[in-house]
């Protein structure tokens, strides 16, 4: 929905942490996409049957080191040390010196929260009544994995979590967007974090969308998509923030919207209604026509029901006019209520690098859209990226980031 222009103001995006399966860094995360380095590769890190089969986008930071890392004093939920980590180098990437003087918050999503600590709970209490740790679950919920990391970052005006399925996110940074557009906030962190864990995994293998292989996104021969996880957080300020604090700007929240077919739980509606409406509706809010895009990064997750939807709805959108678009699912896996963070980060280096970059294991077209990927990394002027996320249950979000005002 877009806002009125008197209670509109221009929302920067000032910095990004992430840590993935491509890298523990902004910095290392880049290179791997520059690179061509993907990090799907057999699981290790769960006892599973599963284990050392099924290719998924695991962290190579295991959970004391997360918690020596971030200088806590036990191990919480795998999923708010994730978060907690990507957040912390967000506002360092910043360059916020001092939070204290701004109206300040956290939106943070996740779809796992502490399921990671539940399951290591479980096994020892049917085993033993007294002898599992309640400590490992009271983290369970979502929410709690937001407190945890606003506890430690010092961001406690005001926290919200956000559960939409794959689009959480998205959708944590477009109500970011809106919290600073209407002067509620001058400073919001927002993104989102999830950890793998059996219950995911084994919920994902019974839908029957889970690809053995490294997945293949907008391939002809596409399988279904591998899980991963990680954390994605950019720092969004206003104007008056960027001005006073002297901030430099990687990207504006140029436009955004979140539409919901309600076709099916787990499908995309086969036309992609609501996929071509909250790309459209996100180019109307920017002011933009389908050919000032510079760059899509797709949802892409390479099910054959979600890559045709998303295609069909690019092609009524954009017609014969596509842009370069590329999913970095390729790369990471699907990190679920992590992805729209994470790919919103990749989205800003795309503004600040000019660059694309490529949608790996591609080889031929699906037969009913004829959309070739970007195949490449590749150094093009870059102005206006469209971010896709699009979660079960029908909800669609796109975000536009655009370089920022001279």
């Amino acid at each position: 929905m877009a806002l009125s222009p008197s209670l509109s103001s221009v929302v920067h995006v000032a910095g990004g942490g992430v840590i993935s399966s491509i890298g523990n860094s902004y910095a290392q995360c880049f290179q791997s996409l520059c690179e061509g380095k993907h990090g799907i590769h057999p699981l290790t890190s769960l006892e599973s049957i599963h284990k050392y089969k099924l290719p998924v986008g695991q962290v190579s930071i295991i959970d004391n080191e997360l918690a020596a890392e971030l200088e806590l004093k036990r191990p919480v939920t795998r999923t708010a040390m994730l978060g907690l980590y990507a957040a912390k180098e967000a506002l360092r990437a910043s360059g916020l010196k001092n939070l204290q003087p701004w109206r300040k918050g956290l939106v943070s999503s996740t779809t796992v929260g502490g399921m990671d600590r539940s399951e290591i709970f479980y096994p020892a209490y049917l085993q033993n009544p007294a002898g599992g740790h309640l400590s490992d679950v009271i983290h369970h919920g979502c929410g709690a994995t937001t407190e945890l990391i606003a506890q430690h970052i010092g961001l406690n005006d005001f926290t919200a979590t956000i559960n939409t399925a794959c689009s959480s996110s998205a959708n944590a940074i477009i109500y970011g967007s809106r919290l600073i557009r209407q002067g509620i906030l001058d400073v919001v962190v927002a993104g989102g974090t999830d950890a793998l864990t059996k219950f995911t995994i084994n919920g994902f293998k019974s839908l029957m969308i889970l690809d053995e292989e490294p997945c293949r996104p907008f391939d002809a021969g596409r399988k279904g998509l591998n899980l991963g996880e990680g954390a994605g957080y950019i720092v969004l300020v206003s104007e008056k923030v960027l001005l006073e604090e002297g901030l430099n700007s990687k990207a504006v929240v140029s436009g955004f919207a979140n539409t919901n077919d309600a076709y099916h739980q787990t499908a995309s509606s086969p036309d992609g209604k609501g996929s071509y409406e909250a790309m459209e509706k996100a180019l109307s809010m920017a002011g933009l026509m389908p050919s000032e895009i510079s760059y899509i990064n797709l949802h892409g997750t390479g099910t054959v029901n979600n890559d045709l939807s998303e295609g069909i709805a690019i092609k009524r959108l954009f017609v014969d006019n596509l842009p370069p678009l590329s999913s970095t699912k390729t790369f990471t896996g699907h990190t679920l209520g992590a992805c729209g963070g994470i790919e919103a980060i990749f989205s800003t280096m795309a503004i600040t690098h000019q660059c694309v970059f490529p949608n790996l294991r591609f080889h031929l077209p699906i037969p009913e859209l004829d959309i070739q990927p970007q195949l490449n990394f590749q150094k093009l002027p870059v102005r206006h990226v469209m971010s896709n996320s699009f979660g079960f249950g029908g909800s669609c979000s796109s975000i536009i980031f655009s370089t920022p005002p001279e």
